[in-house]
């Protein structure tokens, strides 16, 4: 669509400047652009007729024009001025909306209408412009004053506006200063309370670990002198009892060796929770410790009707743990199976988890099996599945946890997967590092959770040679400056300088920067810093996900 044409005026001089400057000012009133948009138009004009007429001393010829809602402005003017990007036309371009000066000897400008402009039709726009009555020079620039002053105005108003906003902006910035104070400060007695809790907490523990392993020695000495005393009694050297007489005495021997039993599980178990427990890491020649097994529980425990398996692979075959704590999970897993089977087998299988590097014992029987939901309550102190089966069996309820504390103590993990009525079959796994897989000579562990170090720790026994421990960033930093490791495991959430502002210091450090970084964490395990290597989550770490990942981190440093 062709634009509708006002009005064309044609400049020669400064007075000719001055009247397309009031024309433009009052095409824009007549199609009913606000005052300032009107003084925008007239000073675009003003600015380009200076530039071209008085300065340059050339002509102008400007065509005034109604496009689909703009104000149109087409100014004409000899080609070989040139300056397409004049002082005027930047001008320009920062009071109008579109300025198009890309053609030599044209410039075309553009003004939206705002909404609800003037309904004057174009003719009457064109009858206003015809009507202006010639102005003298003075009056125009009475007219621009007013224009000044108009400016300034809205330039104070809006200044007044700011002020206030500013006066507004500096209330909210103190009112969030107040509460953001308010907010820190109930973060620190927050954090006070937890720390005194969890000394509180500490110290109970403390206070039960104690007591338990002070109240089983006292126990053992009087439950041993009863179970010595029922022995001479019913021995060959006593006198003859008569036979309810036996079965009392009995009774009561039978009665105080599992009190003896019990005891010694508490103990075991307030060495575990205590975090005492210290394997102590040999090579196990697998093949004698099952038949060992097999040899010690089958006259204890079998009857015809249930057989006892023992399948391992043929000699040499070994594995690094503790040999006293894996004979006790052991005994413990194919103790239970014996117990809870009527009739079938258990079978105990031993074998390679090369792909996990994790040699692995299975307990696996035909007995009553144990109800999903009980699964994991099992491995809770004290708890027994309800029932009949379980009424009839004696047992203290700590087997399986102790059992548990033993495996995760040697880096390893205990699972149980059952089905009732057809079987059992716990899954022990333990880490195996083959002859050939290359030891790391040192490792730093930073983490402010003390048992957390200690089962990485564990984790790490047979890979690491060195493995240096720090409880926070600074530590850490100290630690590394003495002797560089390795490999860095860091937490991110630590005291004072936590694990983001560690790496941001290995960064800066020459010596430090080539050391690679895995996070351990419990804080989000999918944000993975930039200086890290890898993030693996402390929930659930298993040793063959920690190693695997340490070999990476070497491997990507060395490539």
């Amino acid at each position: 669509m062709t634009p509708a044409r006002l009005a064309t005026v044609t400049v020669g001089d400064d007075h000719g400047v001055f009247a397309m400057r009031r024309v433009g000012r009052e095409v824009a009133a007549a199609l009913g652009m606000s005052e300032q948009d009107q003084i925008r138009v007239a000073t675009a004009l003003s600015e380009l007729g200076r530039e071209i007429v008085i300065e340059r001393e050339a002509g102008m010829l400007v065509t005034f024009a109604l496009d689909v809602g703009d104000l149109v402005v087409e100014i004409g003017f000899p080609e070989d001025l040139g300056g397409h990007n004049s002082g005027g036309v930047v001008m320009a371009r920062r009071l109008m909306d579109v300025v198009d000066s890309a053609r030599p000897g044209r410039v075309v400008m553009r003004k939206r209408l705002p909404g609800g402009a003037s309904t004057l039709s174009i003719a009457q726009v064109r009858a206003v412009v015809d009507a202006l009555a010639p102005a003298s020079t003075i009056d125009e620039l009475r007219q621009q004053n007013h224009e000044l002053a108009s400016t300034l105005e809205a330039v104070r108003q809006l200044n007044a506006e700011l002020e206030e906003t500013n006066r507004g902006v500096m209330a909210l910035y103190n009112q969030l200063s107040a509460e953001l104070e308010e907010t820190n400060r109930g973060v620190v007695a927050l954090y006070a309370e937890l720390d005194e809790k969890s000394m509180q907490l500490r110290e109970a523990s403390d206070a039960k670990n104690r007591f338990w392993a002070t109240v089983s020695h006292e126990l053992r000495t009087p439950l041993n002198s009863i179970i010595g005393l029922v022995r001479l009694l019913t021995g060959p050297g006593g006198e003859p009892l008569g036979e309810e007489q036996a079965r009392q005495v009995e009774l009561i021997g039978s009665s105080a060796e599992t009190l003896l039993a019990l005891v010694g599980e508490l103990l075991d178990i307030g060495k575990a929770e205590s975090g005492r427990l210290d394997p102590q890491l040999t090579t196990v020649d697998l093949v004698t410790l099952c038949e060992r097994l097999r040899m010690t529980i089958w006259p204890a425990r079998g009857t015809e009707r249930v057989t006892l398996s023992v399948r391992v692979p043929p000699p040499p075959f070994t594995t690094l743990a503790d040999e006293a704590m894996l004979t006790r999970i052991l005994r413990n897993l194919l103790a239970n199976s014996l117990k809870f089977t009527q009739e079938g087998e258990v079978v105990l299988e031993v074998a390679r988890d090369t792909a996990a590097g994790e040699t692995v014992f299975t307990v696996t029987d035909t007995g009553i099996g144990i109800p999903a939901e009980h699964l994991e309550r099992v491995f809770e102190e004290f708890y027994q599945v309800p029932g009949p089966a379980q009424t009839r069996a004696k047992g203290t309820g700590l087997g399986l946890p102790y059992a548990r504390r033993l495996a995760q103590a040697m880096g390893g993990t205990l699972r149980l997967d059952s089905t009732v009525g057809e079987g059992t079959r716990a899954v022990l796994r333990l880490p195996h590092e083959p002859d050939d897989v290359p030891v790391v000579r040192r490792i730093l562990l930073a983490d402010d959770d003390e048992d957390f170090r200690a089962g990485v720790r564990r984790m790490l026994v047979g890979f690491a040679e060195h493995i240096d421990e720090a409880p926070d960033g600074a530590a850490a930093l100290a630690v590394m400056a003495a002797t560089p490791p390795d490999l860095v495991l860091l937490d991110l959430m630590m005291p004072g300088l936590d694990g983001t502002a560690v790496m941001q210091r290995m960064a800066e450090d020459e010596w430090l920067r080539g050391v690679p970084v895995i996070v351990v964490t419990l804080a989000d395990a999918h944000r993975h810093p930039e200086r890290a290597e890898a993030v693996l989550g402390k929930q659930g770490l298993r040793r063959d996900v920690l190693l695997g990942a340490i070999r990476r981190a070497l491997g990507a440093r060395d490539e």
